[in-house]
């Protein structure tokens, strides 16, 4: 299939829903999950953290981004028809009333609940005299060192606000009479919600049976402000936060040192552009035009919230030892397979391995990098990092293995957004012992997840990958899902060594044996495996793809999906966020079905399923089907060999999301999601609990048979 006939054909704006508006509506779902009656109710103040800080995340990035078109005047639609200012409108009617609903769930719901559990978000004006006495001691000893008023007046500017700092903006008298603007920041180094017990009782232990009592950092520094202004009278104060524009533009091609110009970026960020205010609602209107003037904002840019401003720090209440407002937890398993041989090399050797987080344990992972670190066979060790943690396990072995003198490389990505600090700090540490640190592709974002082991044996060199569709991430993986392969296939490792041969060195190679590697040649294989089934429907023959995946927005893979589906192929996507396609439309995705899954892990691996006339292909990718992904990033997707795992994968995984009847959402042509019709009798399935009870059983018997 030719992509710009496909495109030809397809192009149309009724064809396409708007990327930013199809992640509104995945925040929705999140949304539906702190109101869902049947969760527990610290797991409810998770989901409203996580809406939250999502929709921070949005702001400094996709909104702002927007913004910045509409002031370069820009007016040429996406292709799904909107403008940027279209986009906008659009984007601040549907979050509007989510965000009401998100201040009535704190306030009607989960504050009072919280209440019945001895968990009280308390008013400090309602604290008892003793309490407030100490906790205004407290004040003067532990908080007012930290804190720096700043005025603003003909002699001052106004002051730098940093991204996603709550403030206070002071109104004070002075005794000639005068009034001055002032703003207090909340330091973030302090907890937002201070236990109260921890505060004026410190020797006091909190359980399950003790009532225990927050406040508000914000309430404490607002109930003593006359220390901070001594003399003034504090005639008004509010509270407000701003978010700016953090995505800002990397001029990787004119840089020397790539590790200097990250660094630098980081520190733009915090002068990036304002795109959002959100000020309480008891902010008098003089308030907010002075903060919007001197922020140079315009009133659209200011939300007025009922309730705390920054609800993603609700998620300190997620850390009580209250197990009973929790979900079960689930421990992950190692599977039974890694008992069968003590050598991990020689276990790969026998059979490749699928691991399953968070239902498998991602220690095998983090074994296979230790035992390559200290076993003297193992020659090299090549990775890739994109994401790895503050505290890297993974990290920590490739340091032991550069220790102990084996040839080290990694690929850091640096340009991982939110995450550069960190990998700058592994990347100097690796560098530091010998390490051979490469930070990727000029233009390119490595998203690769790869390792790839090195090892001298009796008869001569041989390699084993690890190759995965998430980060090396031990506190990810316990509530992302990703799958993850170890394999001694000779193609397979053919193949990753060639690719980090294109990352570390000079490569034109175009073809591999058995990778599809973006930006070379991933969606060119995709379509031609999406027109073989097609071929295959027009011969007679049944056809059938499922994509399971984050995000599907690229429009060439989508106008090949709607071809697919114009022919005869069935199509299962299995989307949980983004989704660009519009289905089940006659004439055009009749064929089509997009169901979305939002549950107690995020849904985060990437499947791409192929019927082939019952020969069936699965391949693993790190890439959605995205244009940054297929276009601008360093990706891999690799196919799974061993018809048992095949198998396994399409059992579970696959076939449990597509009967999935409670957590799942199933796209309408609207753009909107709708819960499914479960008809009586028909068997309730949460698949992320099945796979959870799964794993387990599937384990306890595979244990059994061995013994």
């Amino acid at each position: 299939m030719q992509s710009k006939e496909l495109l030809k054909k397809y192009n149309n704006p009724r064809n396409f829903l708007n990327r930013d508006l199809s992640w509104v509506e995945f925040n929705r779902r999140v949304l539906e999950e702190a109101l869902n009656p049947h969760l527990p109710l610290l797991e409810k103040v998770k989901f409203l953290s996580i809406f939250s800080s999502n929709l921070d995340e949005f702001y400094m990035i996709r909104i702002s981004g927007l913004k910045e078109q509409v002031a370069a005047n820009v007016i040429e639609p996406t292709i799904d028809g909107l403008t940027p200012l279209q986009q906008l409108r659009k984007i601040e009617k549907e979050i509007q009333p989510m965000l009401r609903t998100a201040r009535d769930l704190w306030h009607t719901e989960i504050v009072p609940s919280l209440k019945k559990y001895n968990i009280v978000i308390a008013d400090i004006n309602d604290l008892a005299a003793r309490e407030q006495k100490l906790l205004n001691e407290y004040f003067k000893k532990e908080i007012y060192p930290v804190l720096t008023p700043l005025a603003f007046d003909p002699g001052r500017p106004f002051p730098y606000i940093s991204n996603l700092s709550l403030s206070l903006a002071v109104l004070v008298r002075k005794p000639n009479g005068e009034k001055d603007f002032a703003r207090v920041k909340v330091p973030s180094i302090l907890p937002r919600l201070m236990q109260i017990d921890e505060v004026i009782n410190p020797e006091k232990k909190t359980n399950s049976h003790i009532s225990t009592k927050f406040i508000w950092l914000g309430d404490l520094i607002k109930n003593n402000l006359h220390l901070l202004f001594p003399g003034m009278e504090i005639l008004e104060a509010h509270r407000f936060r701003i978010t700016r524009d953090t995505d800002i533009e990397l001029q990787e091609d004119e840089a020397d040192d790539l590790l200097q110009v990250i660094e630098e970026n980081i520190r733009q960020r915090r002068f990036g552009s304002v795109v959002r205010l959100e000020v309480e609602s008891t902010m008098p209107e003089f308030m907010q035009e002075t903060l919007t003037e001197n922020l140079q904002i315009t009133k659209d840019d200011v939300h007025v919230i009922e309730g705390p401003l920054g609800m993603s720090d609700i998620i300190a209440l997620y850390d009580l030892p209250l197990h009973s407002l929790k979900e079960k937890p689930h421990y992950p398993v190692v599977p039974a397979v890694f008992e069968e041989e003590e050598n991990i090399f020689n276990l790969i050797k026998q059979k490749d391995i699928l691991l399953h987080h968070p239902y498998h344990s991602f220690s095998p992972v983090i074994d296979f990098i230790k035992a390559a670190s200290r076993d003297p066979e193992v020659l090299t060790i090549k990775q890739t990092l994109y994401r790895v943690g503050a505290n890297s396990p993974v990290v920590k072995c490739l340091i032991e293995a550069a220790e102990m003198g084996k040839q080290v490389a990694v690929l850091v990505e640096l340009k991982a957004r939110f995450d550069e600090e960190n990998n700058i700090y592994w990347a100097r540490e690796l560098e530091k012992v010998g390490v051979h640190v490469v930070y990727g592709l000029v233009g390119l974002k490595t998203h690769a997840k790869m390792t790839l082991v090195v090892r001298k044996e009796a008869d001569g060199v041989k390699r084993y990958v690890h190759l995965g569709t998430g980060n090396y991430n031990s506190v990810t993986a316990k509530i992302y899902t990703d799958l993850g392969l170890f394999t001694a296939n000779e193609d397979i490792c053919a193949d990753v060594s060639d690719v980090f041969n294109y990352l570390t060195g000079y490569s034109s190679q175009k073809d591999f044996k058995k990778l599809f590697v973006a930006p070379i040649n991933m969606k060119e294989k995709f379509l031609r495996l999406i027109g073989r089934e097609i071929e295959n429907v027009k011969a007679g023959a049944k056809g059938h793809v499922i994509f399971k995946l984050n995000s599907l927005v690229d429009p060439i893979l989508i106008a090949a999906l709607y071809e697919a589906s114009n022919c005869g192929v069935k199509v299962d996507l299995i989307v949980r966020g983004i989704c660009c396609l519009v289905p089940n439309v006659p004439g055009l995705s009749e064929n089509i079905r997009v169901v979305s899954i939002v549950g107690r892990y995020l849904e985060h691996s990437r499947v791409y399923y192929f019927y082939n006339n019952g020969s069936e292909e699965i391949y693993l990718s790190s890439a959605d089907l995205m244009p940054r992904n297929l276009y601008r990033r360093v990706e891999i997707a690799f196919p799974l060999e061993d018809e048992s795992i095949k198998q396994y994968l399409i059992k579970t995984l696959l076939n449990i999301s597509l009967k999935d009847n409670i957590k799942a959402r199933i796209l309408m042509p609207n753009g909107k999601y709708i819960t499914p019709e479960v008809p009586e009798g028909t068997k309730k399935i949460n698949a992320q609990e099945w796979l959870m009870n799964y794993s387990i059983k599937d384990n306890s018997k595979k244990i059994k048979q061995k013994l």
